[in-house]
Formats: structure tokens, C-alpha cells, sequence
């Protein structure tokens, strides 16, 4: 994590405490801060906050006022924010359960969902319960207690399925026509090493750890290893490859259950 993004993480808890003050009973940076793989210019910050109660209409719209990139600038590519009650971070249930989810940064749409149950399905329902078990295993904690204590992790059972239901998610997404190059591809192809990464081992890993991962148990590393160096400027492998890997990994994933 670099100096920029230390700075805004104490803003950003320092603000939320402002707008929710003793219902504010935790703070954990996720995603690539948590696991320990932050890279300046293309990742996010992704922050889950949890309160100690439900939160009103009112404090959810300063919140998001407080947050936004035009108030809080981000230094990263974008901030992905979600607010959980207590009691659904402590439950390991697989559903989205948030109290209220902002994304927004420089290089983000901005967008909120003021209650879980307006998250469109199609969107995807899955991210929620994978993150908060990423969360479980190795969430930084900005304030409150440990991330292991805050958050629950999932039932194996929950994993597999949100695994598979990320993955078909993912395969549903439109491809460039062709075997040219496809921004995005490389995340595809990690994303899906992560997954089962995490099936075989049970442990969460960053996306570049996670395919070196996979070259170890023995699966080519060819497109692994292009993968990875697309993410430090290299080209991205072509979306025909990326989807045949995809599926590889959910019919594994799918066998285990």
C-alpha cells in the first residue's frame, strides 16, 4: 500500500466516523490492500465499513455525499465501498445483506445502491459473500477489531456456488471478435485461478499469487504467465483462450460439489 492511498484510507475512516459516529464499529480495506497486492494505477481501494445498526435513509445519503471522489478525492482508480450491519458481517451468509454500496473514483462510474435489495441481478449477487470471506481470511483493519472476528466466513457449500455463479457471470460477458488481444482477459484468466485457488486450498491469494499457484499444481503456464505480465503493460491474452480456461476451471469447480 503506498503513502497516498495510507493517507486517504485514515480520511476516509476519520469521515465515515463524522457522519456515524459510535454506530461506526469497524473499517477494513479488502480487496488488493488486504491481500496484499495494491499496484498504483490500476487497482481500486475497496473498503467495507460495518455498523452496529441498520442505517437510516438519512445518514446513508451523507455518507455517500462524504465519500464520493468530488469530496473525498481517491487516489487510486476508483473506491468500492460497502456497509454491512454487524450481525450480517457475523453471519456468514452468502447474500449481499449491505446497508448501502458506493462506487466512485477517477476512473470509475459512479453508482450507489441504497439497499441490497435493489442490486439488479444481473449484476451479480455473488461478490458480497466472496468478499467478506476474503475479508474473514486476511482484511486490514483500519479500525474495530480483527477482520477474522468481524466477518464469518463462508459454508464450503455457499463458496463453490457463489464460485460457480461468478464465473458464469463472467463467461456471459460480450468477447472481442477475434484472437486479437482483449483488455481485460488477464483479470478473467487470474480471477479464475483465484477461484480455484482458493477450492483446492482453501486460501484466498491475490490474482498474480494465485496463477503461479496453479503453474505449481501442474496447469499450463503459458497463458498464466502472459496473464500476468499483461498486468504490468504486457498484451492481454484473446478472449477465446481466456473463456476456454474460464471453463475449465467452473467445470472443476462445479465436479467438486
Amino acid at each position: 500500500m503506498d503513502s497516498a492511498v495510507r493517507r486517504y484510507l485514515a480520511d476516509l475512516v476519520g469521515t465515515a466516523r463524522d457522519v456515524l459516529g459510535d454506530d461506526l464499529v469497524g473499517a477494513y480495506a479488502a480487496g488488493s490492500v488486504g491481500l496484499d497486492a495494491y499496484q498504483p494505477g490500476r487497482s481500486d481501494v475497496d473498503v467495507a465499513l460495518v455498523s452496529a445498526d441498520a442505517l437510516d435513509p438519512a445518514r446513508k445519503r451523507e455518507l455517500v455525499a462524504r465519500l464520493r471522489h468530488e469530496a473525498l478525492p481517491c487516489p487510486a482508480r476508483g473506491l468500492e465501498l460497502v456497509v454491512y450491519r454487524r450481525e450480517v458481517a457475523r453471519a456468514g451468509s452468502p447474500e449481499p445483506g449491505f446497508e448501502v454500496e458506493l462506487n466512485t473514483g477517477p476512473r470509475m462510474p459512479f453508482r450507489v445502491t441504497w439497499a441490497a435489495g435493489d442490486r439488479p441481478a444481473e449484476d451479480g449477487l455473488f461478490w458480497y459473500g466472496l468478499d467478506r470471506s476474503i475479508l474473514h481470511q486476511c482484511g486490514h483493519t483500519l479500525l474495530g477489531p480483527p477482520a477474522a472476528e468481524t466477518f464469518a466466513d463462508l459454508a464450503p457449500a455457499d463458496l463453490r456456488r457463489l464460485l460457480v455463479d461468478a464465473l458464469r457471470w463472467w463467461l456471459a460477458l460480450p468477447t472481442p471478435p477475434g484472437d486479437g488481444p482483449a483488455p481485460g482477459a488477464e483479470d478473467a484468466v487470474l480471477g479464475a485461478c483465484r477461484s480455484l485457488v482458493k477450492v483446492r486450498h482453501g486460501v484466498w491469494l491475490s490474482k498474480t499469487a494465485a496463477g503461479r499457484r496453479l503453474v505449481e499444481d501442474g496447469w499450463p503456464a503459458d497463458l498464466v504467465e502472459r496473464s500476468i505480465a499483461a498486468r504490468d503493460g504486457g498484451p492481454p491474452p484473446n478472449g477465446r483462450e481466456a473463456r476456454a480456461f474460464q471453463r475449465q476451471v467452473l467445470d472443476e469447480i462445479s465436479a467438486e460439489g
